[in-house]
């Protein structure tokens, strides 16, 4: 009889014990995780409750004198009016236009009316008046969506992928949407409209683009004397195609099968009347298109709108890119200021408690 017992197996139940103390400790330390970060987060709020409420008669008057500072900007600044001119560029004319803004610019800050008088064909006096130039896209942001995924579709569908609208605007130049508002400041309330159309009309003059407006246009003119030799060529095929028709009708029996043959190939009871309709309505819908697309290139930039009558005042501040009067944004800055500076003043408070132990 054998004495030897059998070997005792390992306990799942213990195994399972063990993972479940395991994950529970992992589950207990996550939660406790997550729960500093919380306090820490309530404390930091704490925090800055008391150090605003401690500071907040500050606050008040800082905000009261930056106010202050803005109505007496509003007040006593040089007045400034504002002319624009929505603008559409049927060639890739914005790096162009956009350096050739930044050269008036130039002018007006040097106070050199002489040349920008004679560049904007208007008298020296005039140019005096004029503060600047500003441009700006005026698409909206559906029409940039649009244009992202006309873009997209020209890529190849691995790199399309890879490809995000926030990419594409990063590396998209404003200047180059061809929708653009032109703004011109003035001191003067007055009528710059054809200061505006003068500067249009400089970059219509430039060689360059109108060499490229010569040759697109020509190739349009090309292509429309192509498209009329086809259509001509479909419709002495259809006469012929019709005058087959009319002979093979004629010698079949009564009741009997067509079997016609054009160009060598065999169609047992068909017609390419469809097909070559369809070919012809193809061929005139392309002369539809190039003779619009003809038109649009005769402008090299196109003025879509101008403003009439005397400029606009602009007396609007910018707080953070939203447009807004000079009170409020003096004051608000004044406002952040105070606060980064209190706050800074605090934090060097906090690191004197340590200077002790580091010395």
């Amino acid at each position: 009889m054998s004495t030897n017992l059998p070997e005792q197996q390992p306990s799942e139940e213990i195994d399972l014990g063990q993972l479940f103390k395991l994950i529970g400790n992992a589950s207990e330390r996550f939660f406790k995780f997550i729960g500093s970060i919380f306090n820490k987060l309530f404390l930091a709020f704490v925090w800055f409750v008391f150090f605003t409420k401690k500071h907040f008669l500050k606050f008040v008057i800082a905000g009261i004198i930056g106010a202050g500072l803005g109505f007496v900007k509003n007040k006593t600044e040089k007045k400034v009016y504002n002319s624009t001119a929505i603008i559409k560029q049927n060639y890739d004319t914005g790096e162009h236009l956009f350096n050739t803004i930044n050269y008036y610019n130039s002018l007006f800050q040097q106070k050199d009316s002489i040349e920008s008088s004679k560049i904007l064909n208007i008298k020296t006096s005039r140019s005096n008046e004029i503060a600047g130039l500003e441009m700006e896209s005026n698409l909206t942001e559906n029409q940039k969506l649009q244009l992202f995924n006309e873009y997209v579709k020209t890529l190849d569908s691995v790199l399309a992928s890879t490809v995000e609208y926030k990419d594409f605007l990063e590396n998209s130049k404003d200047y180059n949407y061809n929708i653009q508002k032109i703004t011109l400041k003035s001191f003067t309330k007055s009528n710059f409209n054809d200061v505006l159309k003068n500067i249009i009309k400089n970059i219509d003059s430039s060689e360059f683009f109108r060499n490229e407006k010569e040759k697109r246009i020509t190739k349009l003119i090309e292509t429309d004397k192509v498209i009329a030799t086809s259509l001509e060529e479909s419709r002495t095929l259809k006469e012929v195609y019709t005058q087959v028709l009319q002979q093979q009708l004629e010698e079949v029996p009564l009741g009997g099968s067509t079997n016609i043959v054009v160009g060598g190939a065999s169609d047992k009871n068909t017609t390419k009347e469809y097909e070559l309709f369809s070919k012809d309505l193809e061929l005139r819908m392309e002369l539809v298109e190039n003779e619009a697309g003809r038109k649009n290139l005769e402008k090299i930039i196109e003025i879509v709108s101008i403003q009439d009558g005397d400029g606009t005042l602009d007396n609007k501040a910018k707080l953070f890119g939203i447009q807004t009067s000079w009170i409020v944004s003096y004051g608000t800055k004044l406002v952040i200021f105070s606060f980064l500076v209190l706050l800074l003043l605090e934090f060097l408070k906090f690191l004197d408690r340590y200077k002790d132990k580091v010395q």
